[in-house]
C-alpha cells in the first residue's frame, strides 16, 4: 500500500493524513500531549497509556469538536481521562519516572543533580498544582485557556499557579543547602 497523502482525504489507514486535516493537527500535538501526559501520572508506562487513551477518545469524538481551539479541547480531554482514572483507582500510589532520556532538558553541567531534583519537586507537587504549573509554564497556555481546560475559575488557576512555583523554589532552594562543619 503507497503511503503518501492520501487524496480522498478519508484518512484511510495507511496514509498521511492531509495537511489540513483533523489527524493532521492532532499528530502535531502528540509531543505537547505527551509532555502533559507524563507530568500528570509520573510515569512514563502509564503517560503513554493515557495518550493513547486520549488519542482514541479525540479520534471517536472527533464530531463533537467545535472547531475552535483543538489544543485546549484535547487537553480537557486528557485532564478528564486522567481524573475519572484517579478515581478509579482510589489511592494507589506513584513511582517517580525511571527513565527519562529522551525527555526534552537542557543538559545542565554545573550540577549534575539538578535535573533529579526538579524531578523529585516537581513529582512532590499535589496534582492540582502540577497541572496547572506544566499547562502554563511549560506548554504555555493562558490562564484563561488553562481555567476552562480545567473546569476552574481563573483565580483558582493563579492560586494554583502561584503556591506551585513557591513550592518549587522552597523545595530547590532547600537542596542548595550545604551544612559545614566547624575545624576541631
Amino acid at each position: 500500500m503507497p503511503h503518501g497523502p492520501d487524496r480522498t482525504g478519508n484518512g484511510a489507514v495507511g496514509t498521511s493524513p492531509a495537511p489540513d486535516s483533523f489527524e493532521a493537527e492532532v499528530l502535531a500535538l502528540l509531543p505537547s500531549l505527551r509532555r502533559y501526559s507524563r507530568s500528570l501520572t509520573r510515569s512514563d508506562a502509564d503517560g503513554e497509556d493515557l495518550l493513547q487513551d486520549c488519542v482514541e477518545k479525540i479520534l471517536t469524538r472527533r464530531n463533537q469538536w467545535r472547531g475552535l481551539n483543538l489544543r485546549g479541547w484535547v487537553l480537557t480531554i486528557m485532564t478528564n481521562l486522567y481524573r475519572n482514572g484517579r478515581r478509579r483507582q482510589g489511592g494507589r500510589s506513584f513511582v517517580d519516572i525511571d527513565d527519562n532520556d529522551h525527555l526534552p532538558a537542557a543538559e545542565i553541567d554545573d550540577d549534575p543533580l539538578q535535573r533529579s531534583r526538579l524531578e523529585l519537586a516537581l513529582n512532590s507537587l499535589s496534582e492540582d498544582y502540577r497541572a496547572v504549573l506544566m499547562l502554563v509554564v511549560v506548554e504555555g497556555h493562558s490562564y484563561q485557556d488553562v481555567a476552562e481546560m480545567l473546569n476552574v475559575p481563573i483565580g483558582t488557576v493563579m492560586s494554583r499557579l502561584s503556591r506551585a512555583r513557591q513550592k518549587m523554589t522552597s523545595l530547590l532552594n532547600a537542596d542548595n543547602v550545604v551544612t559545614l562543619r566547624r575545624p576541631r
